[in-house]
């Protein structure tokens, strides 16, 4: 048994919408911070990650779950940055995050209901947009922030905060 402490990180998954899709903004993985700083404080690390790659002014800034990874409790985000015109022009490595890839890359792995759940990293994701989806009908300030194309895609989602796991 490891004497050493837990780190605390945090990590950010960056998305924007336009016509075609909701994209998540630095490519295929979340953006992570090294440990926090005991003096620092974990939303103020999200944002110098977001200024760290340009993307300092999000429209919506929502911290959706937590988990362990090895020694540290990684913090999740989501990040809701504004685009106008397409996002691709902004950001060339995005990639899309369409509904049928929630289907397409199939359930979580199951768990017992005392066990740990083993999340993908793809299951990070989508979790957090689910997250942010149910905001939609439960927070007025996260609703007047997720218009246009974003209440567009976000509408194709059932509002769920658990049910991943669910057959």
């Amino acid at each position: 048994m490891s004497m050493e402490n837990m780190n605390v990180a945090v990590e950010c998954w960056p998305c924007a919408a336009d016509s075609d899709a909701i994209w998540l903004v630095s490519g295929s993985d979340s953006w992570r911070s090294p440990p926090v700083a005991a003096d620092s404080d974990c939303h103020f690390e999200v944002e110098l990650l977001l200024a760290g790659h340009d993307a300092s002014r999000p429209t919506l800034l929502h911290s959706t779950s937590w988990r362990p990874e090895q020694s540290t409790i990684v913090l999740t985000y989501v990040a809701v940055l504004p685009c106008d015109g397409l996002v691709l022009e902004r950001w060339p490595g995005a990639v899309p995050v369409l509904h049928k890839l929630f289907s397409a890359v199939g359930k979580p792995y199951p768990h017992g209901a005392a066990e740990v759940p083993m999340p993908r990293r793809v299951d990070v994701l989508f979790h957090g947009i689910r997250h942010v989806r149910f905001l939609v009908d439960t927070d007025a300030t996260a609703r007047a922030a997720l218009t246009g194309y974003w209440a567009e895609h976000l509408a194709q989602l059932q509002p769920a905060l658990s049910g991943m796991y669910e057959a």
